[in-house]
């Protein structure tokens, strides 16, 4: 009797195998079902990484979250990091030079003569010396007085020779005088004395040195110095014609050019200068010429 209910109870050979085919299938859905579920993950996270946060408050911007970066040690951590900018040593700023439209061609013709005075600079002959400005060319006679004042009391300038001495005054008795002037009050002045200075450059007549006010205002293209030095080079260059100094020309390549060289019409290799002595008290010669 067992023998028969163990055959009765015991399944038909296909009836077994569809219930086995069953749970083959019922396994494939399954692994079916969490495949997708990993992929429908990754998609996701990707998209996130790819596109980023939308509105704008995640911690890092698209093109870092796009990239896996591993974690890094403290020593790394300090490499990744962009370097920081040096903070900017301040430099002073220079004034600016005024263009050539800004210079008056033409003033009044009249002289404002500076109040200003000082001490005598300098030892041996002492010359007294007053400055004036033409009137209607936006220049400060005081201002002016002061900046030749310094000019020749500058210990690179002529009282280094320990001959020379000036003294600036604002009335009495004068030995001459430095006026600034527009170009066309300069081209009369000094053509008056048969010098032709084209609107342009500066001249020593009489007991007049004749400042043009374009130079004095915008420098020389050929000067790379900057327009105070400029003006020390025209203060320094004409009154060393009073002195008895006449033109030098360039000593050599690479060599400062000499404050009595004609700068303005080309260096010929030298280095632009504006002092006729350097601050240790040697004079900066080249060859005498016309």
């Amino acid at each position: 009797m067992r023998a028969a209910s163990a055959t009765r109870n015991a399944p038909a050979p296909g009836r077994r195998r569809a219930r086995q085919q069953r749970r083959r299938r019922a396994r494939r859905r399954t692994a079916f079902g969490i495949g997708l579920l990993c992929s429908l993950t990754v998609l996701g996270v990707t998209a996130f990484m790819v596109l980023g946060d939308k509105d704008g408050t995640g911690s890092g911007g698209p093109t870092a979250q796009a990239r896996p970066i591993p974690p890094l040690s403290s020593s790394s951590t300090a490499a990744q990091k962009a370097p920081e900018s040096p903070t900017p040593t301040p430099t002073p700023t220079p004034s600016p030079t005024p263009s050539p439209s800004a210079v008056t061609e033409k003033g009044k013709g009249t002289f404002t003569i500076a109040t200003a005075s000082g001490s005598a600079v300098g030892k041996g002959t002492v010359r007294r010396y007053r400055v004036e400005v033409e009137d209607g060319i936006g220049i400060d006679p005081q201002a002016a007085a002061r900046q030749v004042q310094a000019i020749l009391s500058d210990k690179r300038s002529w009282t280094a020779d320990g001959k020379n001495g000036f003294k600036l005054v604002s009335d009495g008795v004068y030995d001459f005088t430095v006026k600034v002037a527009s170009p066309d009050t300069v081209d009369r002045i000094c053509g008056s004395a048969g010098l032709d200075t084209k609107g342009e450059v500066n001249c020593d007549v009489g007991k007049q040195v004749v400042v043009n006010s374009k130079r004095w205002l915008t420098g020389s293209p050929q000067f790379s110095g900057t327009l105070d030095d400029y003006r020390a080079l025209i203060v320094n260059h004409e009154v060393g014609h009073r002195i008895g100094h006449g033109h030098e020309g360039c000593p050599g390549k690479g060599k400062p050019a000499p404050a009595m060289m004609q700068q303005i019409y080309g260096l010929n290799g030298c280095v632009s200068n504006a002092w006729p002595y350097t601050a240790e008290g040697v004079y900066i010669s080249g060859p005498s010429v016309p």
